[in-house]
């Protein structure tokens, strides 16, 4: 499994970002899939994820800004985040989870700024 994310970037506070994550080498979209970020000096830490049964939870600092969404036939998982703070500031990765095994992408930064 390999998974290639997308889409960061600067952005000012109070703007939006869209992040993908494609993955390959399966057939079918893996249904534990989720975006971590990692800040500097902080552990890594779950924004938003699907589990098995493809319910959603979000981290409660990003509940009612950020939306994950999923294409099964494109086999990627997106993270639309609005109303961006400083404090979201990050480099964002994206997780797939399958039969006891884990896969990371290389991870995208996001940068806002105030």
């Amino acid at each position: 499994v390999q998974l290639q994310a997308s889409g960061g970037g600067l952005v000012l506070a109070g703007g939006s970002l869209r992040l993908s994550c494609a993955q390959s080498g399966t057939t079918f979209l893996i249904n534990n899939m989720a975006w971590y970020r990692q800040a500097p000096g902080q552990s890594r830490e779950l924004v938003a994820g699907f589990s098995s049964v493809g319910s959603t939870n979000y981290a409660d600092a990003v509940k009612g800004r950020f939306i994950i969404s999923r294409d099964s036939a494109k086999k990627t998982v997106d993270l639309q985040m609005n109303n961006l703070r400083p404090e979201d500031t990050a480099v964002y990765y994206c997780n797939a989870a399958l039969g006891g095994r884990s896969w990371w992408g290389q991870g995208t930064q996001v940068t806002v700024s105030s």
